[in-house]
């Protein structure tokens, strides 16, 4: 405990600090940390002196699960923090309002030291009076995951331009596995690998979750441009055309499968509000695409006349798709049966709309919604503005941008004005507004986009009869002529929303999926497993972001690896997590190491007695500085690595609870029940066990205390701070350890007296 916690403080880079952000947490491991100890000498010198009766070996094997459910409760902040006040929150639907307990008072400054809160974070984490928002943590979090990521990727794509999509979804990856809160696991098996030259977990995963993003859309790409079956559909599906331009060409494609065949489809024209023989002349017949050809024309003839008409649309359909032979001619009819559904098929559409617009008139001009959704990342949006029942004479149409929730000025959007001209027969015109690309998670802004009010140039108004010797204009032309000024339509004023890239959206959920930590050490077969075992890979190195680049292990490395490389062949016959949804591997790894902790016992056992050391120091020095390797460099990894003290510091805390309670707990108890299952009794020297528990404790008190006092602000935190106060804080935990082996030793060769 007390090396581990001094190490820590130590290798923290010169100048930073980490702080233990959850002190709730760390004061519940560190009570049962202690209190475990105690425990022993409880029930091996107070209760039943030498005696581990069975009622005493299963509580204490229960004081493992209760131990965690305290400092779960902590970590959540529940019952005490949650459920004893009332306070009332807005629900998930707007005007909903939920009572919930209690009225939870302003907090201190112990409670914002407790809860990890700053003094000036936001409002919302204290206000939760009946003003105050009560927002459900897993939302929080997955909220702050989400803009967490998309700052990521925001920040490796302005820095890496250049780099293939390949490469910034490993970086993603990598930055965003290395910044997750990690477990004491995790650590352990990080630091292990590190060890003994299996590699970065971390960059070999990242690594990995790259190839087959881009492998799997390789072959997606490579499927959708191999449709072995040809498509025959309208490109585009609706057309325009003004009721005086004589024809109106639709245009037939075939995409994909063999185009060396020779196939054909059938058209026919159909009404709509057009009708045939008066706005159209109604038309049918066959297209024929021969080997090679991927686009056919088919003209329709439309009818010009004097009336003033709203817009009309008739459609155009096809049908009967035919493979035919070389000669042009159609196989027999089994052939055909069986054959063309295998070469070619209609596609969509295969249904065109043909709008005529009205040439009598100036025009209406309008959206064509009211609203229009658009993505950040469009970059410059194109808004058309349509002209509708009618396009006589040259037209002028103001128009300006308005803000609403988005900002102008280069904040959401470029403010843009000005004028659109309709040249004569002109039907639409486009807006062009940039919009700016903040490369949110989620965004929904609205701005506004409005036209003005219409001005004929060159004016049609004028419709003139001849009779005789005079001009006569006619009421009904009058009628004519005020109709066939411009006007606006229905939606001059459109709404736009501007949300958030659904691409960048996408990818940043993909990105959240794929960074799963429980994933990172699983594996498929025995055959991943055999190939790792000896397999030589890079260990760590400069924690940059360059871990496109693939590094070459060390001299280090390929010494460590074989030294362990028996170790590792060994726990490779292991089930792979992928059996038995893991419990497999976790039953048959519990056996291996309990058969080794047994063998490496009695090596030191037998160590001890060839040196002339007493089985006490021996566990005391060479057992348990051997058994805290692992956690020596886990913690290690995690002071350097992570954000906060949490972590490295919860590691030793945590695990001197859970190795008295779960280790001793499971082997007691189940000594005790077959001891008492023959009628004896399980009988445990407790020893000098009152002597080193008041001595570990004292010193416990001393390291907690040490470390409250390092959070200070003239040095920050836990762990790190200026160089003088690392040494020195190293130096006193170094001294209490050498302190504690130095009392032990003496104590169990009778140079002083125990107790």
């Amino acid at each position: 405990m007390f090396v581990i916690i001094g190490l820590c403080v130590y290798v923290v880079p010169d100048g930073e600090t980490r702080k233990v952000k959850h002190l709730r947490v760390f004061f519940v491991t560190a009570t049962w940390s202690i209190f475990a100890y105690i425990w022993l000498y409880l029930i091996l010198s107070v209760i039943s002196p030498g005696v581990v009766q069975v009622w005493e070996g299963l509580l204490t094997f229960l004081f493992f699960p209760i131990c965690v459910v305290f400092a779960w409760v902590a970590d959540r902040r529940l019952l005490f923090y949650k459920y004893v006040y009332k306070r009332y929150r807005t629900g998930k639907q707007r005007g909903m309002i939920i009572e919930t307990e209690g009225d939870r008072p302003l907090p201190s400054k112990v409670d914002i030291e407790m809860d990890g809160k700053m003094l000036n974070s936001h409002g919302v984490d204290f206000l939760d009076g009946p003003l105050g928002l009560d927002i459900d943590e897993k939302d929080l979090d997955e909220e702050e995951t989400r803009r967490d990521m998309a700052k990521i990727l925001k920040e490796l794509k302005q820095k890496h331009p250049d780099k293939e999509v390949e490469q910034l979804i490993e970086l993603a990856n990598y930055q965003v596995l290395s910044q997750q809160q990690k477990s004491r696991a995790f650590y352990r098996c990080q630091a292990t690998r590190l060890m003994t030259g299996a590699g970065n977990i971390l960059k070999k995963h990242a690594a990995d979750q790259a190839r087959k993003a881009v492998s799997m859309h390789e072959v997606r790409s490579e499927t959708g441009e191999n449709d072995p079956v040809s498509k025959i559909f309208f490109e585009p599906g609706s057309y325009q055309c003004l009721e005086n331009c004589g024809t109106v060409a639709v245009n037939v494609v075939r995409r994909g499968g063999d185009l060396g065949k020779t196939v054909s489809v059938e058209y026919r024209t159909e009404d709509g509000t057009a009708n045939a023989g008066s706005d159209y002349e109604f038309t049918e017949g066959v297209v024929v695409f021969k080997p090679g050809e991927t686009m056919k024309e088919v003209r329709v003839g439309i009818i010009d006349d004097d009336i003033f008409e709203e817009d009309e649309n008739f459609l155009i359909h096809l049908s009967s798709v035919k493979v035919l032979t070389s000669e042009g001619e159609e196989p027999e009819e089994g052939e055909s049966a069986n054959h063309v559904d295998s070469v070619a098929c209609l596609g969509m559409p295969s249904t065109a709309t043909v709008t005529i617009f009205d040439d009598d008139h100036a025009g209406i001009f309008t959206f064509e919604e009211p609203v229009c959704h658009v993505s950040e990342s469009v970059g410059i949006m194109e808004v058309k503005v349509l002209r509708t029942s009618g396009a006589r004479g040259v037209v002028m149409l103001p128009y300006k941008t308005l803000e609403g929730t988005a900002r102008g000025g280069g904040e959401d959007f470029e403010d843009s004005h000005g004028v659109l001209e309709f040249q004569n027969d002109e039907i639409f015109k486009t807006i062009k507004v940039k919009i700016i690309d903040d490369e949110e998670y989620e965004k929904n802004k609205t701005f506004y986009i409005e036209i003005g009010e219409p001005r004929l140039v060159e004016s049609i108004s004028r419709l003139r009869v001849f009779y005789g010797d005079g001009i006569r204009l006619y009421e009904e032309e009058r009628r004519i002529a005020e109709m066939g000024r411009p006007m606006l339509g229905d939606h001059v004023k459109l709404e736009v929303i501007i949300e958030e890239s659904y691409e960048f959206k996408n990818t940043v959920d993909k990105l959240i999926k794929k960074t799963n930590l429980a994933l990172l050490v699983g594996t498929n077969s025995w055959r991943d497993q055999f190939i790792e075992a000896i397999t030589v890979s890079a260990g760590e190195d400069d924690d940059d972001e360059e871990c496109g680049e693939e590094k070459l292990p060390s001299c280090f490395d390929y010494v460590m690896h074989f030294l362990t490389v028996f170790w590792k062949v060994l726990f490779a016959f292991v089930p792979p997590t992928e059996y038995w949804n893991g419990w497999a591997c976790f039953v048959v790894s519990i056996c291996m190491i309990g058969l080794l902790t047994a063998v490496i016992g009695d090596l030191a056992s037998h160590f001890g007695c060839t040196v002339g050391l007493k089985d006490s120091v021996t566990a005391v020095v060479f057992v348990a500085l051997g058994t805290s390797v692992p956690d020596t460099f886990a913690s290690k990894v995690a002071a350097i690595q992570d954000q906060y003290a949490d972590a490295s510091i919860g590691n030793v805390t945590g695990s001197n609870a859970v190795n008295v309670f779960l280790g001793i707990g499971v082997a007691w108890s189940i000594a005790a029940i077959y001891h008492n299952s023959r009628g004896e009794e399980f009988r445990v020297d407790p020893g000098t066990l009152a002597f080193s528990v008041t001595l570990f404790t004292i010193f416990a008190f001393i390291c907690v205390a040490t470390l409250m006092y390092r959070r200070r602000p003239d040095i920050g935190g836990e762990l790190g701070g200026p160089r003088t106060a690392k040494a020195l804080t190293t130096m006193l935990f170094v001294s209490l350890w050498l302190l504690y082996i130095l009392f032990s030793s003496l104590e169990a060769y009778c140079h002083i007296q125990g107790f």
